[in-house]
């Protein structure tokens, strides 16, 4: 009986830490720092447990890159009236977000996102962040 209390107990643990692994931002990203990309929607993944947007803009050297922005839960998005078809390629999108530790990764955490074309705005309200 107590090796499978124990068992049980190791389990739970285990469980337990990956699922706050999962939701460890600050390991990925820079929460204190702030970073903006204006550019070009290339790719919208809308999945959980979160979707993602790629979009290909200039970095501080004014070079092109494909940025990877990770974006709210699927769930979260269709109360904001996002959907799978919401964007298209070639979208002009500003994010703006926490970047990813590695500069060279070119990975943000969307803080906000505004797509200027209908004035569609994304972030600040309640229920609107990465979690």
């Amino acid at each position: 009986m107590k090796t499978k209390i124990a068992l049980l107990v190791v389990t739970a643990t285990l469980l337990s830490t990956l699922a706050y692994a999962h939701h460890s931002f600050a390991a990925l990203y820079d929460e204190k720092a702030t970073v903006k990309v204006e550019g070009k929607i290339v790719q919208f993944s809308f999945r959980s447990p979160h979707s993602f947007v790629a979009v290909e803009a200039p970095d501080t050297d004014g070079k092109t890159q494909r940025w990877a922005v990770t974006w709210a839960s699927p769930a979260q998005l269709v109360r904001a009236g996002v959907t799978r078809d919401f964007f298209k390629a070639g979208d002009h999108v500003i994010i703006t977000g926490n970047p990813g530790r590695n500069p060279d990764d070119h990975l943000v955490r969307m803080v906000t996102l505004a797509r200027p074309a209908d004035g569609f705005k994304w972030g600040g309200r309640e229920g609107e962040r990465v979690d």
